[in-house]
């Protein structure tokens, strides 16, 4: 199946847990204007709640993340 590069490089949050190479979890990703569900797999388990970095796409909507602290937030202060 061909890769989905547009998710590429995008941000999402786990909504339920990734197992590392026990199995996929899943993760709701910002791309496209929205945010799409697609199922996601990690090199180790990360848990629900925890914001992640698409780095790869495996096609037939399976990416491949890690977590992701983005260098940018608190930069501005504190968001009102």
């Amino acid at each position: 199946m061909a890769s989905d590069d547009a998710v590429l490089g995008c941000t999402g949050e786990v909504v339920v847990a990734t197992r590392g190479p026990a199995g996929a979890g899943e993760v709701l990703v910002e791309v496209r204007g929205g945010r799409e569900l697609f199922l996601a797999w990690s090199e180790a388990p990360i848990a629900r709640g925890t914001r992640v970095l698409v780095v790869g796409s495996r096609g037939t909507r399976q990416i491949d993340v890690v977590p992701w602290d983005d260098p940018l937030d608190g930069l501005l202060g504190p968001h009102t």
